[in-house]
């Protein structure tokens, strides 16, 4: 399909269509992380099995009474302390404080919003901390404005460079399929907006941020979208078991501790993502599932 013209309503059943796919592509995407996930967990203890039993997801839905909902996907293991993977879909109007906020939505408030949103905290300090989401928004009604935003950015506690090369190759490599200037314009947009700035200093080691990606491309921008899930869960468990047998001390985890506070003061700073959710009457715990189990501040 080539590129559509932004100025024409697209019929009601082709958006329709195009939300149901996003929708179940974000469902897909949550089940084989999930089970990525497991099987670290499993093959992990079954080398220490004087560790415990192998952790494992358990899902909560949650409605929302203004229209749609989710699942939440939390496990709490021995190599993830604490991992989230959430899916929703959410639909309705924004509240008069915040219309006007968001493309599209100066004449008319109403929004449909789905995605997967991913936040991990790991045991060992050695193994870096990581974030992903991706999602499809709509506002403004059928002739509105759509969009395609999300990305991965990785927070290691003890930074490895190879960890770091290797996470930040293959999203460069996913975004170079897609355009030339993806990969530099969003990791500059990343690198911009996941820093902290009363502290004057980056939250992790970067990666990629995109948002209102929509040039008249649905096809182009909802693969790039897939593609950067995809590589997400290339990487990301290749890091986790490359890292997970490191020995650590206890100065590594107090060290650990320490830096957790500062992705929580990012996202109860900062973070749009959960200004977007509690302005729209999200799903508390669904977003502040990103929180770690356990922080210090010095």
């Amino acid at each position: 399909m080539g590129r559509e013209d932004l100025s024409t309503p697209l019929d009601s059943a082709l958006i329709a269509s195009r939300r149901d796919e996003a929708q179940a592509w974000f469902k897909d995407l949550r089940d084989r992380i999930c089970a990525a996930f497991e099987a670290i967990e499993d093959d992990y203890c079954a080398a220490h099995p004087e560790q415990g039993t192998p952790g494992r997801f358990e899902q909560k839905q949650w409605n929302r009474p203004e229209g749609g909902g989710g699942v939440m996907s939390v496990m709490h293991g021995q190599v993830f302390e604490k991992v989230g993977v959430n899916i929703s879909t959410v639909h309705g109007e924004f509240s008069p404080e915040f219309r006007g906020q968001i493309p599209g939505t100066s004449e008319d408030p109403s929004f449909w919003a789905s995605g997967i949103s991913l936040v991990a905290h790991m045991r060992n300090p050695f193994v870096p901390a990581v974030h992903m989401n991706t999602r499809y928004l709509n506002a403004g009604g059928d002739a509105g404005k759509r969009w395609f935003g999300g990305g991965a950015d990785l927070t290691p506690i003890i930074p490895n460079d190879d960890d770091i090369k290797d996470f930040h190759q293959e999203l460069e490599t996913t975004c170079g399929r897609h355009h030339p200037d993806y990969y530099k314009d969003f990791k500059a947009w990343c690198d911009d907006y996941f820093y902290l700035k009363h502290r004057d200093e980056p939250r992790g080691a970067g990666g990629i941020f995109y948002d209102y990606l929509d040039a008249g491309d649905y096809d182009g921008e909802f693969a790039f979208t897939r593609d950067v899930g995809e590589a997400f869960l290339t990487v990301y468990p290749q890091l986790v078991r490359r890292r997970m047998e490191t020995p650590y001390t206890d100065q590594d985890r107090h060290h650990q501790l320490v830096r957790r506070g500062r992705y929580v003061e990012f996202n109860l700073l900062y973070d749009r993502g959960t200004t977007f959710g509690l302005k729209t009457g999200g799903n508390v715990e669904a977003i502040l599932m990103s929180m770690p189990p356990e922080v210090r501040w010095p």
